[in-house]
């Protein structure tokens, strides 16, 4: 079911996708711009939280900085769809979970501290379900924030090229992992986070100030649910590109209105070829072929190999692990 915002509620959840305000009583800040109380808006999000239409508010990091991560798909027959997907959403390690029109049907990410967790985290499954897993690992990102204008009429500001992951200091896992899992929706949200972590809230804002300027963090503010807001109809396009053709694609694809998602993996030789992936996120599958056609077209991708895979259902949709729990699978 699509829920149906008034106007007050689509710009809180349109304008704050990122550049969320890092002070001490954020949401304060947010009301002054909308001329409402502290209040109204920390009651407007948390019903909008309730109803489905937010993920958390909080972060999302840049993939294989502070942790490792990896695209990854198993071909599951019908009969075991449950089954497999109940396996896969059960690891702590998989943050995103979705059913896919393709042979390879269940598509996860698997998130973990290092590479050598995401690798157990896939072991894992394949021993479990029997089923080989694809290891699609990220090449180069193009764009990967994953939040896009709730109107369609363009995207989020651009996220920058160079990251600096030598800013990292003891600690900052643990302030990115709570800030995937999400802030608490009180006026003080960040006080809360310190009393948690037991850090000050000064420091902890100013270390949050640090590793989004470092390109880390890749955007900090409203996570919204798409499809819960009528963004149903969205689609992974795979390319299969020659290496030296992607530079320039890469970035061209990127700027094509109605495209949310662009990053380079590593193919499988003689399994799954396509190295270049984009995501288009419309409200109907017209609309998302319209602007396949417009990437086609604008690019110069007509003639290139191709598979659209539309998402029939999503399992699971958390934030990313970069810490190794305790107890974790073995």
């Amino acid at each position: 079911m699509t829920l149906h915002l008034d106007p007050v509620d689509h710009e809180l959840l349109d304008r704050w996708q990122c550049d969320f305000p890092l002070v001490s009583r954020p949401f304060s800040v947010m009301a002054r711009r909308l001329v409402l109380t502290e209040d109204e808006v920390l009651r407007r999000l948390r019903s909008l939280s309730e109803a489905g239409a937010i993920s958390r508010i909080g972060a999302t990091c840049r993939p294989n900085t502070a942790g490792a991560s990896t695209l990854a798909a198993v071909a599951v027959p019908d009969f075991r769809i449950e089954e497999v997907a109940a396996v896969i959403g059960g690891e702590p390690g998989v943050n995103h979970s979705y059913l896919r029109e393709n042979p390879w049907n269940i598509w996860f990410v698997a998130t973990g501290p290092d590479r050598a967790q995401v690798s157990e985290c896939l072991a894992r499954i394949g021993r479990r379900t029997g089923l080989e897993v694809l290891d699609l690992r990220l090449v180069r990102p193009f764009n990967i924030n994953l939040g896009f204008a709730l109107d369609g009429s363009g995207k989020l500001p651009p996220q920058r090229e160079n990251i600096d992951i030598a800013v990292l200091i003891p600690g900052d896992r643990e302030i990115m992992q709570a800030l995937n899992i999400g802030l608490e929706i009180v006026e003080q949200p960040f006080n809360a986070l310190g009393e948690q972590l037991r850090r000050p809230e000064s420091e902890l804002l100013q270390r949050i100030e640090a590793l989004a300027a470092a390109g880390i963090l890749s955007r900090i503010g409203v996570i919204v649910r798409h499809r819960a807001l009528g963004w149903s109809s969205n689609a992974m396009v795979v390319w299969d590109l020659p290496e030296e053709e992607i530079p320039r694609v890469g970035p061209a694809l990127t700027a094509v209105p109605g495209i949310t998602l662009c990053y380079q993996r590593r193919p499988v030789p003689g399994v799954w070829p396509y190295s270049l992936y984009c995501m288009i996120h419309a409200r109907s599958r017209v609309e998302a072929m319209t602007v396949l056609d417009s990437a086609c077209d604008e690019v110069g991708l007509r003639d290139v190999p191709h598979q659209v895979l539309f998402s029939v259902r999503c399992f699971k949709q958390t934030g990313a692990r970069v810490l190794l729990e305790k107890g974790a699978a073995a």
